[in-house]
């Protein structure tokens, strides 16, 4: 038989983008992902803007409370005929009477014949102002600033200068709240808002995925009908379904019934085909045998040779048509020991060792074709090799596939001629008896279920054939 050493390469695939290999395939996770996303710039945004509208009504309505105690200290506060400042402000805040709270008022004398001060009995030391060239009054003799006040904390103050008496006497009146207060007021409203629109924002999220794995339900059942179908308990999508994936379903039910009647007329014409063929290659095979001589022989030989392609032909049709319907269980175990124990008996002067999983394996597909396709490669390394043979059966790398290796201590093969080695009725020594058939034969049986066929370098020396195929869970 011929041998391959490596089997053809396959074509690299087009790799997607890193950022679309590294977003997760899973719609739900998707929509999910995008939705939180979603709601968090929306909480983030509504946070942002009212924490912001908050601030500005705060400040105005503390600059305002300011400006309107400012006027109430205006009109609360007179002076004598000898200048003196006199009056005794009552500004309605309990704060101005409590040392060091942030909250001061004060009268000075801005012109000249006016003398003495009055002050807040909160104001226990003197505040400093900046000058008139650093904060400017207004048109309106007003001018507002910030400064450190007493106790260290941030002051908001107001300021104004009024005329007195018609002699045009003046005095600075200040107003001073704190402003750290109004600070720490808004901080406490932003950690309540947080942590009512974080409450909020989990619920929201919760119910939004919800919501998407209960709309996205419709989605697992076509796949779970469409694993039925695949699985050959069901035949067709069965169910009521959504009006947005109704649709999907009647397409999907159509191009089975259409696959169906495709299969079904391509093994209805190969069965005629070889029906009609039976009767003619029959009659050839008895008339080789009734001729006799060399040429009786080689008729019935060939007709032989006919009879058994046809057969195999249309094995590969039926393989074909239900490689993907898991109908066939067959366990893997017990057929290969058998086959060891046979081709040991065959072969008593090869040493033929197996090693077998713990776990159970099912081949999902018929027991002849393995058969075949393990007969065959059996047969190929037993009648290549030395002294050796080695058959290991395991789990393949995905789930749903398991793996056969079969070893040799042989020759091997040259890279170069490996490609000829599963072409139909190619063999490459012609001193080994054998057709060249049998390595095509279980390409084609692997190929028929959807599995992969490898030849590789043992490590014994020689050959490695490497068969996955789909297994059962």
């Amino acid at each position: 038989m011929s041998r391959r050493r490596n089997s053809e390469p396959l074509k690299p695939t087009a790799r997607a983008p890193l950022s679309l290999r590294l977003w997760p395939r899973s719609l739900t996770f998707r929509v999910i992902a995008f939705s939180t996303v979603w709601a968090i710039l929306t909480l983030v945004v509504i946070f942002t803007l009212i924490t912001t509208l908050y601030r500005q009504a705060s400040e105005r309505g503390f600059d305002s409370l300011l400006s309107a105690h400012l006027f109430n200290l205006i009109g609360s506060v007179g002076i004598s005929d000898t200048g003196a400042l006199i009056g005794a402000p009552d500004l309605g805040d309990l704060r101005f009477s409590e040392p060091k709270s942030g909250w001061y008022w004060s009268v000075e004398p801005a012109s000249e014949g006016v003398h003495g001060d009055l002050h807040s009995s909160s104001m226990t030391s003197k505040i400093p102002s900046p000058s008139v060239a650093e904060v400017p009054f207004n048109a309106s003799f007003q001018r507002s600033y910030s400064a450190e006040g007493i106790d260290g904390e941030q002051l908001e103050v107001f300021e104004s200068e009024f005329v007195l008496d018609a002699k045009n006497r003046a005095a600075r009146f200040r107003v001073m709240g704190n402003q750290s207060e109004l600070e720490q007021e808004i901080a406490t409203f932003q950690r309540r808002l947080l942590t009512y629109l974080s409450l909020f924002g989990v619920g929201m999220i919760a119910i939004n995925a919800i919501a998407i794995l209960l709309g996205l339900q419709p989605l697992r059942r076509v796949r779970n009908a469409l694993a039925m179908v695949r699985e050959g308990t069901a035949q067709r999508l069965d169910g009521r379904f959504p009006a947005e994936i109704e649709p999907l379903a009647n397409e999907t039910n159509a191009l089975i019934e259409n696959n169906k009647r495709i299969v079904e007329r391509s093994r209805t014409q190969v069965g005629n085909l070889a029906h009609s063929l039976k009767t003619p290659l029959a009659v050839l095979l008895n008339e080789g045998r009734a001729l006799g001589g060399a040429k009786g022989q080689l008729i019935a030989e060939q007709a032989a040779s006919m009879q058994k392609q046809v057969d195999h032909y249309l094995q590969r049709a039926r393989v074909a048509a239900q490689r993907d319907s898991v109908v066939y269980r067959t366990p893997v175990a017990p057929l290969v020991q058998r086959m060891v124990r046979v081709l040991q008996k065959l072969n008593p002067q090869t040493s033929l060792s197996l090693s077998l999983p713990a776990t159970e394996i099912v081949f999902a597909g018929e027991r002849e074709d393995l058969e075949e396709l393990l007969g065959n490669l059996l047969e190929n390394a037993m009648k290549w090799a030395k002294s050796a043979v080695s058959v290991t059966v395991g789990p393949g790398k995905d789930d749903n596939l398991f793996e056969i290796s079969i070893d040799d201590d042989g020759p091997g093969i040259p890279e170069d001629k490996a490609r000829d080695a599963l072409k139909r009725g190619r063999r490459l020594d012609e001193t080994k008896p054998g057709t060249g058939l049998g390595l095509a034969i279980v390409a084609d049986l692997v190929n028929e279920y959807g599995g992969i066929l490898a030849l590789e370098r043992s490590g014994l020396g020689g050959l490695k054939a490497v068969v996955r195929l789909r297994s059962l869970q």
